[in-house]
């Protein structure tokens, strides 16, 4: 399995940091197919070969991931997308 694990600091309330969260599963999903649901302040995700969480404090997002074998070769570039996302809804 790979593993995936990404920090960013914020300077959002937890209301628009959860927002902002929202507007960055939304696109990751369209584009890799992935679902997900809040529990509390933790949204977490999945698809066949892979699942993670992004829990959101105060001052942190912070996303994590697991991936299955095949999936693993798709890293670099889901990488790549969380961070433009996280960049595009976080500035």
């Amino acid at each position: 399995m790979s593993k995936i694990d990404i920090r960013r600091k914020h300077g959002k309330s937890l209301k628009a940091a959860k927002a902002a969260v929202d507007k960055t599963a939304a696109a990751i999903g369209r584009k890799f197919g992935i679902h997900s649901e809040w529990d509390g302040d933790t949204l977490n995700f999945h698809r066949t070969g892979g699942s993670g969480q992004i829990h959101v404090t105060k001052t942190e997002v912070r996303v994590t991931a697991e991936l299955g074998f095949f999936m693993s070769a798709l890293k670099p570039m889901i990488e790549t997308e969380i961070e433009q996302q996280l960049d595009e809804n976080f500035g």
